[in-house]
């Protein structure tokens, strides 16, 4: 086995045991490597050991792998942050969007979604504990941003990601990560049929599956450490 093979078994593994803890089937929770700053070789690599869904968050450097690697049936995932002069490589280019949290966003990406695309798949960034230096709407917002979304035909609204501050252990962890999924249910109740819980990452995954994730992002436990700060 190759070191990432290797790396995505054992992420894998993590992803069963904390499903199993929680009462829930393993193929409820879905595993989006996170390949930003890994070269295109990298994300081959793991796609020969069997993942197909990769997260990037530059958008140019994203860009530069898709191409890279066309020849691959590889579902695309911008989970960075987006300035509307990036919006048309993003609808352009991604199948998915996890970082939605202006309107003014929302309808670029939904415009200038090709015509031939099936429409972008996107979630709500919610900035859950108010972190200073976090994007996303607050949890007060998140409702009328969603009815906005469905209004675009260029998008899907599928539901809602999260990043939370770091938090000293798994209880304190999961408390915050609850409070994402309380507020899915919400939207679920006001008829929006959202299906996707982004949240989890390397060091909070198993929380995160806990709290109801039906998506875990993970990078440094698949390709290592990275060379430059992200």
């Amino acid at each position: 086995m190759t070191m990432i093979e290797t790396k995505l078994q054992g992420v894998h593994d993590r992803i069963e045991a904390a499903c199993r803890e929680a009462g829930r089937a393993a193929t409820d929770v879905s595993l989006l490597a996170v390949s930003k700053t890994f070269p295109a070789a990298a994300v081959e690599d793991a796609f020969r050991a069997g993942q197909r869904m990769f997260g990037e968050n530059y958008i140019q450097e994203g860009v530069e792998k898709i191409a890279a690697l066309r020849a691959l049936p590889i579902e695309w995932h911008c989970i960075g942050p987006i300035q509307s002069n990036k919006t048309r490589l993003v609808a352009e280019n991604f199948d998915w969007v996890h970082t939605v949290d202006r309107f003014k966003i929302a309808q670029r990406l939904s415009e200038q979604r090709p015509a031939g695309l099936a429409p972008l798949q996107v979630c709500i960034q919610v900035n859950v504990d108010a972190g200073e230096n976090k994007s996303g709407v607050t949890t007060d917002e998140v409702l009328v941003l969603a009815k906005q979304i469905t209004q675009l035909p260029g998008l899907r609204l599928r539901g809602l990601m999260s990043i939370p501050e770091p938090a000293p252990d798994f209880v304190a962890s999961l408390a915050v990560l609850t409070r994402v999924r309380a507020l899915f249910d919400v939207l679920n109740q006001e008829g929006l049929a959202l299906d996707t819980l982004s949240m989890g990452m390397s060091a909070d995954l198993e929380p995160a599956i806990h709290a109801g994730s039906t998506l875990v992002r993970v990078g440094s436990a698949i390709f290592g450490g990275r060379d430059r700060p992200a």
